[in-house]
């Protein structure tokens, strides 16, 4: 997406190898593998060493440009691709099988679940050991609950980032091992890119432009989805996300993964803690958490909640205190995604009259107090609400495969890589990846995130694309 040559690395870079296709050309994968074939005795085509390039960017220039016309003028087209995506981001080792009409043929999820309770949270070195133990038992299980091996595959799709840099490695090692033994393109997947383009695979009407609202422990995005790789980012948080939130409080109330706030909620009193809305003053669309995290636990300290009492063990009457402050969290952390979301739409609007659906997705949009909430808000605004199934909205790896499907059929992937690299490879992993650029209205002076080592976003990598080959 960005000029080839300065930015090749050993690894996924998801750059166009080919010139952007129309959705109306399909594409033979035997044609793309004889043409890979080709492709691949020019060794340094596909790496280099130290981050120096052994080639001009016109020598990328006329080989892409070839490629492109030969998939153009090829009289068999075949869309019938199988992807297997590959998810390792944070804190479960996932992946799927999937076919380009949107079948899931085989998912598999290894969770983490254990050590979250163990160290309250992700512990990234204990994270990428438990990824490296499983990583490649889960994907043969997807392979197998497919009825498939390896060579019936047309693409690998992995997670190349945002994510824990020590988790994303795991599942790009793995994804490139199989993609070089076999010949396979590969495609580097963003992961909110996933969580957006999931709905397309559930809601077969949904088309470009819509919103989509992404909400995780480690993310809050309200994003316009233009077309696909483009998208304008209207807000995020500037602290923590929602996802975090929740997971602070069930653990202050002393709950087990077994039990969730949503749950406890049920039974409380959502009026019966004074909490106040993040952000009132503030007329942007960004998301702060941290404050009432801070609100949250000074209520728990006031009604003399021990955390290290599990909720089970505690007396009726504090299950109830517990409770309350579980209701009254939870109103007011969705109240402030009803307020962003309202002030978004208008935006998106004003800026694409079209605009028909919001997507919801991520792992909190599982919760149904948050889906049956922002119904509420869509609605008011003519719109409709699109959230995946509740296994599809948290990390998973069909998610990946989808959006490998997506985007591999405008041509965007990289050729099968060396199957033997460098000691030295770099491997190009993307921590801190932004989705879209950010909107004017939406850019917001209290935002505390760092900018130190953002990679350049997915959008502006993707347009840079477009004018290269244009």
């Amino acid at each position: 997406m960005a000029s080839f040559a300065p930015t090749l690395s050993c690894t996924i870079s998801r750059l166009n190898l080919l010139a952007e296709l129309s959705h109306n050309h399909h594409r033979t994968i035997r044609f793309f593998r004889t043409l890979s074939s080709k492709l691949r005795s020019q060794s340094s085509f596909y790496h280099r060493r130290s981050f120096k390039s052994s080639f001009s960017s016109a020598n990328f220039e006329s080989t892409s440009s070839n490629c492109s016309k030969a998939l153009r003028s090829n009289p068999v087209f075949n869309d019938d691709l199988v992807v297997l995506g590959i998810e390792t981001s944070c804190d479960d080792t996932a992946a799927a099988v999937v076919r380009s009409n949107g079948e899931i043929l085989s998912q598999v999820v290894s969770s983490q679940a254990d050590l979250l309770e163990r160290y309250g949270g992700v512990a990234p070195k204990m994270a990428e050991e438990a990824h490296a133990r499983v990583i490649d038992q889960v994907v043969q299980d997807a392979l197998d609950n497919a009825n498939l091996t390896e060579a019936d595959l047309s693409a690998v799709a992995v997670t190349i980032g945002p994510g824990l840099s020590l988790c994303l490695r795991v599942g790009v090692q793995k994804a490139r091992k199989i993609a070089a033994s076999y010949q396979l393109p590969i495609v580097g997947v963003h992961h909110m890119e996933a969580h957006a383009l999931i709905a397309r695979l559930c809601e077969k009407d949904l088309q470009f432009p819509f919103m989509a609202l992404l909400i995780s422990g480690g993310h809050n995005l309200l994003v316009l989805a233009h077309e696909l790789g483009h998208y304008l980012q209207l807000g995020t948080t500037i602290d923590d996300a929602i996802g975090e939130a929740y997971d602070k409080t069930a653990k202050w109330l002393g709950l087990d993964l077994r039990r969730t706030i949503e749950e406890l909620a049920r039974r409380g009193d959502a009026k019966s803690i004074s909490l106040s809305v993040p952000m009132k003053q503030h007329k942007d669309c960004n998301f702060s958490y941290a404050g009432l995290k801070t609100q949250v636990r000074l209520a728990i300290e006031s009604k003399n909640i021990d955390a290290g009492i599990p909720f089970s063990s505690a007396s009726i009457e504090e299950q109830g205190l517990r409770a309350d402050i579980a209701a009254s969290f939870q109103r007011v952390a969705v109240l402030h995604l009803e307020e962003r979301c309202e002030r978004a739409i208008q935006w998106a609007l004003e800026i694409e009259p079209s605009i028909k659906h919001l997507v919801v997705s991520g792992g909190v949009a599982s919760n149904q107090y948050v889906r049956a909430r922002l119904n509420e808000v869509v609605a008011r605004n003519s719109l409709q609400l699109v959230c995946p199934p509740p296994s599809l909205c948290t990390d998973n790896g069909v998610m990946i495969a989808w959006t490998g499907i997506e985007n591999f059929r405008l041509g965007r992937f990289d050729p099968p890589p060396p199957a033997i690299e460098p000691e030295d490879c770099q491997i190009d992993l993307r921590p801190r990846w932004p989705l879209g650029e950010e909107y004017g209205r939406g850019r917001s002076v209290a935002r505390s995130m760092r900018t130190a080592r953002i990679h350049p976003s997915l959008t502006s990598l993707t347009q840079a694309s477009r004018h290269q080959h244009s």
